[in-house]
């Protein structure tokens, strides 16, 4: 079974309807289902920010949804870390917490699924829904 690292930009728009790649985001999860889906612990945390500004309610909803799909939350390591800080220093534009994420992803030996475009520049792993 492939592992399927996902970014919290296309959590977010999976639970966003009226996020503009909201219909992508669901395709491309819905495609994944069968691989082992991978939440890496620095993106769950931006996944319920905004939940928590919506209520506890709201937070045990977004919970339940990424346990219902089997999501995994993968923790940060050091050697996660120290892979993060390298992309990070390598690539000017991308933010730590997507170096994080990329960093798991090859850590899994994985794929990552995210929204943003600019990843394909970063990593061969990254598929752009």
């Amino acid at each position: 079974m492939a592992i399927v690292v996902l970014d919290a930009s296309l959590v977010i728009a999976f639970l966003d309807a009226h996020d503009a790649h909201h219909a992508a985001a669901v395709a491309a999860v819905g495609r994944a289902r069968r691989e082992e889906l991978v939440l890496p612990a620095s993106a769950y945390a931006e996944v319920l920010v905004d939940p928590w500004r919506r209520g506890p309610d709201t937070v045990a909803l977004v919970k339940r949804f990424l346990t219902d799909l089997g999501i995994r939350i993968e923790p940060l390591t050091a050697s996660i870390s120290e892979r993060a800080a390298g992309l990070r220093a390598g690539h000017r534009t991308l933010r730590l917490p997507d170096a994080l994420v990329l960093a798991t992803t090859d850590a899994l030996d994985a794929t990552a699924l995210t929204c943003d475009r600019s990843w394909s520049r970063v990593s061969r792993r990254a598929r752009v829904v």
